[in-house]
């Protein structure tokens, strides 16, 4: 096989490696956007939950006055 074809492939090898490390790091961002976006979800769906009734808890404490 001639020189100049090995170094052809070669060079065809890197640009497909670029192209897929170029991808990789694509999805690697999306995938982090994602658990960012689900993260904040649950961290604000916590913020608006309704706070539990104080009624069925007096009972332990005894009167102040």
């Amino acid at each position: 096989m001639p020189e100049k074809a090995t170094r052809e492939y070669e060079m065809f090898e890197y640009e497909i490696a670029i192209a897929r490390r170029a991808d990789l790091i694509r999805e690697a961002d999306e995938y982090r956007r994602v658990q960012q976006a689900k993260k904040a979800s649950r961290a604000s769906w916590r913020s608006q939950e309704p706070e539990g009734s104080v009624r069925g808890q007096r009972s332990r404490f005894t009167r102040a006055a």
